[in-house]
């Protein structure tokens, strides 16, 4: 969910933390994922370019970052409701440094080129998001269950024509807040390509539509990481125990988990509810299950 009230307590958790937003500026994004990033990883050698990934409705910008060397598994990474930025840029690419070939999407093509939050900006603070949160939500209304995988369908062919990647290995799918439902979606129409599936703090993982992710477990065959907020379990606390048994009914592997003390969007380092101990442990978790999967 990606709401008022998540807003709220996100700017709860952060000024709790003792940081004033000029702090966080400071010492934010650039240094959370630079010491994020183990030594061994940032001496690898990536190649990172902006790309054009045609669809069925236009032509998507994306940045395309992996290994210099060798054919890995493909990821598409699906931004949060503010879209393709610095952060996730950096997180695309330390996610390769690991071994992947990462397509890092612009959901809002369709509508707009480019980023709604600054290159500059190091948290997505209550001035800027009050300034650009009305226009996420207006992109996001744009979007639906079929654009996601028209689009996730056209990601994975382009992935699958690069030459950096290895088609003989599963590929991994992971979204953020609102795209975490994107994974679901994808990794249901693709069931013989997609081999795992993330969602992190995701939103509206179990509706009563008729199409809510939720009933489309059955027809996945990907190993799955949900990783819930806190304060998300709090608002819908059944929405766990219907996405675990949907797994067990299905067979299906699936790793749903509420993450004690975090805030809905503590992943990305440029959030106001980041919190580094959870977000590092989400990240672990996503790597052993890509491990595990993307054979």
């Amino acid at each position: 969910m990606c709401d008022e009230l998540n807003s709220k307590d996100a700017e709860t958790y952060f000024l709790a933390q003792g940081l004033s937003r000029r702090d966080f500026g400071r010492v934010g994004l650039g240094v959370a994922l630079a010491a994020a990033l183990p030594i061994s990883a940032q001496a690898q050698d990536m190649v990172e370019s902006d790309v054009m990934v045609t669809t069925p409705d236009g032509e998507a910008d994306c940045y395309l970052v992996h290994p210099a060397k060798g054919r890995h598994p493909a990821v598409i990474l699906w931004p949060d409701i503010f879209g393709i930025r610095p952060a996730f840029r950096q997180m695309g690419k330390r996610l390769a440094q690991s071994g992947y070939t990462v397509l890092v999407v612009n959901p809002y093509y369709r509508s707009m080129k480019g980023q709604l939050v600054p290159d500059d900006a190091k948290v997505i603070g209550p001035e800027l998001r009050e300034k650009i949160f009305p226009k996420g939500r207006e992109l996001a209304g744009t979007l639906s269950p079929q654009t996601c995988v028209t689009d996730g369908r056209a990601f994975m062919a382009f992935l699958d024509q690069q030459p950096s990647v290895d088609v003989n290995k599963k590929a991994g799918t992971q979204g953020y807040c609102m795209t975490g439902s994107y994974a679901f979606r994808l990794a249901a129409d693709m069931p013989g390509r997609i081999g795992a599936g993330a969602s992190f703090h995701g939103g509206g993982l179990v509706t009563d539509a008729a199409d809510s992710p939720h009933r489309l477990v059955p027809k996945i065959k990907a190993g799955f990481l949900v990783a819930i907020a806190e304060n998300d379990d709090a608002r819908q606390p059944q929405a766990k125990v219907v996405l675990r048994n949907a797994f067990d009914v299905s067979g299906g592997q699936a790793e749903i988990e509420v993450y004690e003390g975090a805030m809905h969007g503590w992943c990305p380092p440029d959030s106001m509810a980041y919190n580094r101990e959870q977000a590092e442990k989400a990240w672990d978790r996503l790597l052993a299950l890509y491990t595990q999967r993307l054979v």
